[in-house]
Parts: C-alpha cells; sequence; structure tokens
C-alpha cells in the first residue's frame, strides 16, 4: 500500500513540474515561494505526528476514498487544461503556442486553467516534511524544515526549467502532462481498492526478464514517439519558412 502511495506522490510532483513548465520562470519561483513558506508554516504540525499515525491514515479506507476524490477531481483539472491547449482552432493565446498564458478577451475558465497549480502538491510536501524530520531525527526540527523549504523553492522552478529547455515543444509537454494525469487517477484508484482485496495472491518469484522486457518496450515507444514528434515539429518549421 504504500509503495503505490509513494508512486502516486511522485507522479503529483513530476504532474506539477510539468504544469510548471508552462509558466514563465518568475510565476515558476512564486509559486515555489508559496511552497517553501507552506513547508515552514507546517512544521510545528508535522512535529506533531508520528510513524503509527501516518501508518494508520494510509491505511485507513474512508481517508483513502477521499484522497481518491481529490485525487480524480485534480486529474480531471489537469485533462481540461490539456484538452483547451489542444482544442483545434482554439488555444489559450490568440495564435500563439498552446500552453501560453491565455490573452485578453478568451473564456474565463481556459485562464482559470491555465493559472490553477497543483494543489495535490501541498499535502505531498508535508508528507515529505514528516519523513525529512523522521530520517534527519538528529537535526533541529527548524532547521530540516528550512533546508526542505529551500531545495523545493530552488528545485521546482530549476526542475521546470529543464524540462523546457530539453523539451521545447509544448504540444509534447502537454501529452505527458495528459499522460502523467492519467497515472496519477488510476493510481489514486488502486491505493483505495488496495486493502480490500480478499483473495491470495499466487507466491511466485519475482520475473525479471519479464519486467526488463516490460520497461524496454515502454521506453523504446517513449522514444520513438518523442523522435518522432520532433521530427514533425522540424518538418513543420521548415514548412513554415
Amino acid at each position: 500500500m504504500e509503495f503505490l502511495i509513494h508512486i502516486l506522490l511522485l507522479f503529483i510532483v513530476i504532474n506539477t513540474i510539468l504544469k510548471l513548465s508552462f509558466w514563465k520562470w518568475w510565476q515558476a519561483g512564486l509559486f515555489s515561494f508559496v511552497c517553501g513558506l507552506f513547508i515552514i508554516a507546517m512544521y510545528p504540525y508535522s512535529i506533531l505526528q508520528s510513524k503509527t499515525q501516518l501508518h494508520d491514515y494510509l491505511s485507513d479506507i474512508p481517508v483513502l476514498q477521499n484522497m481518491a476524490v481529490l485525487v480524480t477531481i485534480e486529474s480531471a483539472i489537469c485533462f481540461a487544461f490539456c484538452y483547451a491547449a489542444l482544442s483545434a482552432g482554439e488555444r489559450l493565446t490568440g495564435g500563439g503556442a498552446p500552453g501560453h498564458a491565455p490573452g485578453k478577451g478568451r473564456k474565463w475558465y481556459k485562464r482559470l486553467l491555465y493559472w490553477y497549480p497543483s494543489l495535490l502538491i501541498f499535502p505531498v510536501l508535508f508528507y515529505l516534511l514528516t519523513q525529512a524530520i523522521f530520517s534527519f531525527s538528529g537535526m533541529s526540527f527548524s532547521l530540516t524544515a528550512y533546508v526542505l523549504a529551500g531545495a523545493v523553492v530552488v528545485l521546482l522552478p530549476l526542475l521546470s526549467y529543464v524540462l523546457n529547455y530539453f523539451f521545447p515543444e509544448k504540444e509534447f509537454r502537454l501529452e505527458i502532462h495528459f499522460i502523467t494525469s492519467l497515472f496519477v487517477a488510476i493510481l489514486g484508484l488502486l491505493t483505495t481498492v488496495d486493502t480490500r482485496m480478499t483473495y491470495g495472491v499466487a507466491q511466485e518469484p519475482l520475473n525479471l526478464k519479464a519486467i526488463g522486457v516490460s520497461v524496454g518496450l515502454i521506453v523504446t515507444g517513449f522514444l520513438l514517439g518523442w523522435a518522432w514528434d520532433k521530427m514533425k515539429w522540424r518538418i513543420r518549421r521548415k514548412r513554415n519558412k
């Protein structure tokens, strides 16, 4: 159960970085600063938590069901943003590239979709803060919170900039944002039903060969899709010239 939740938290962080890659650097920096302030403000509450309490929360079915609802709503908002940005003949800017800030005269909900950050990042940051406090028990609680806040303030805009630098095609990042949101929605549902499985799972040795083949196929498909998208983008640029 905790393994699935950790994967879910990882995908939420990736989704947040993807969304910030559509913003300007100072906008991403401002949101990261808000995240840092949140960590500093929450550390007095995080030190009151224990590993047993967190384990009970992550094993409580009603809590997981509420979390699944929030994850589904968040994913639906991300889907709506991707569809609004990629819809035929209707972009977030008048004639600009998809994912840019919406200009004047555009519908209000498209502006809201663009400026909506991932709010699920805040419970993820709270969880990371508690885990950091547990891991660095010999360090001052306030120092741990400030170090984590500083890392978040620096890493979030930096990673979004790196992502924007290596993948400048906004259509490609929108597709990855959509796929990541889909994984977040699926994992949110899986974490809900995981503890309700009543059948016994057959004990079988771990098939590393099958796992390697699956990972290889996924990586190969990703690289082929990325190369094909890059070729189409270059051909389109040559035609426009």
